[in-house]
């Protein structure tokens, strides 16, 4: 059995560049978020500033539902139309079974998804969060070429909207340690070290599927 890996991301963490040179070393299919950060500065703007988190779902996914149409956003490896999905649970539910038909055939590096969610508890994956300090992770996102306000400006919309996404939709917190095998801060160290802890984790967990 393929074995899985799921990587979840705060902004700046470099969880694209880091997922992609995993899944080559590992020779792994590599699926990608459902909220790029594109997507995501959209759903941060469809929520009202001034709204708490504890917002009743429904009206939340509506917003949700009316950000992702309108900008095409597939939720498994093919596109699949999200307002086809009426409800939080059915969003869920289609997820949960493209990842798992995933995890079930080919394996992959998961980044984003609430993966460690939808695929935890399975002796075949490994959940990985990658985290840093807000200063550290802005200081990444420049480095790429990044304005500094923009980048400020991007980390409290992006982070807060994949918070809205884990919460609305799998009723989970993305910095609650217990879904993690592994919490790693890759802003303490280069994409190779990341890597390789993460393939030496997995590779290690893994092998005790099969002994």
């Amino acid at each position: 059995m393929p074995g899985t890996i799921t990587l979840s991301a705060s902004y700046g963490a470099q969880g694209d560049k880091i997922g992609r040179a995993l899944a080559e070393r590992l020779g792994l299919p590599f699926l990608e978020r459902v909220i790029p950060a594109a997507v995501a500065r959209q759903l941060d703007l469809a929520i009202d500033a001034d709204e708490s988190l504890d917002e009743p779902v429904p009206s939340l996914w509506e917003r949700i539902v009316a950000t992702f149409a309108n900008t095409a956003t597939p939720i498994g490896p093919s596109p699949m139309p999200v307002e086809e999905f009426d409800t939080p649970e059915r969003f869920r539910s289609a997820t949960e079974a493209t990842l798992r038909q995933v995890a079930d055939t080919t394996g992959a590096v998961i980044l984003g998804r609430a993966g460690m969610v939808a695929l935890g508890g399975r002796p075949d994956v490994v959940c990985v969060r990658l985290d840093g300090p807000v200063e550290a992770r802005i200081a990444q996102a420049v480095a790429t070429g990044i304005d500094e306000e923009s980048a400020r400006h991007s980390q409290r919309q992006v982070d807060r909207a994949r918070d809205t996404y884990a919460r609305v939709f799998f009723n989970a917190r993305q910095d609650d340690a217990r879904l993690y095998h592994l919490i790693l801060d890759s802003t303490a160290f280069s994409t190779q070290a990341c890597v390789d802890l993460i393939a030496r984790a997995a590779e290690d967990r893994l092998s005790r599927v099969t002994s």
